[in-house]
């Protein structure tokens, strides 16, 4: 091993969105692009350096769960959601008559693009339903 003055010169192959990252690292820092790249690898190669990755890891699992159960609870919100809309328009709309059944069938492109604009409407306005649903909601005795 050299001694702790001596320093060595080593040649590097680096991908030219590395070299420009260092490049403008270096000069944002007013450091030389060798001290940067020195101490990158020497934080690299020191032992608590797995430690650390494991720590960031931690943490973006961490966040990824967090989201996922943001997803599981809207998830969870919009299937309900649909069930009681559907046990509600089943239990209220009683069946067409023929002919009035006829005519509904009619309507149903234009009844449906209503539905989608109004749709559109509510989700670039806000607020969301799953703002509006509480999850502090006590559970009613069915």
């Amino acid at each position: 091993m050299t001694s702790p003055g001596k320093k060595r010169k080593v040649t590097v192959y680096l991908d030219p969105a590395v070299e420009k990252a260092l490049v403008e690292f270096a000069a944002r820092r007013d450091r030389s692009q060798s001290m940067i790249a020195e101490a990158a690898i020497a934080s690299f190669l020191s032992p608590d350096d797995a430690e650390r990755r494991e720590a960031i890891i931690a943490r973006r699992l961490d966040q990824f769960d967090r989201r996922l159960t943001r997803v599981e609870r809207d998830v969870g919100i919009a299937v309900e959601t649909l069930a009681v809309f559907i046990r509600f328009w089943l239990a209220t709309t009683p069946a067409l008559p023929e002919p009035a059944a006829n005519a509904a069938k009619a309507k149903v492109g234009e009844r449906y693009e209503a539905f989608v604009t109004a749709l559109g409407r509510r989700l670039a306005q806000g607020p969301k339903l799953q703002q509006e649903v509480s999850e502090d909601v006590p559970e009613s005795e069915n």
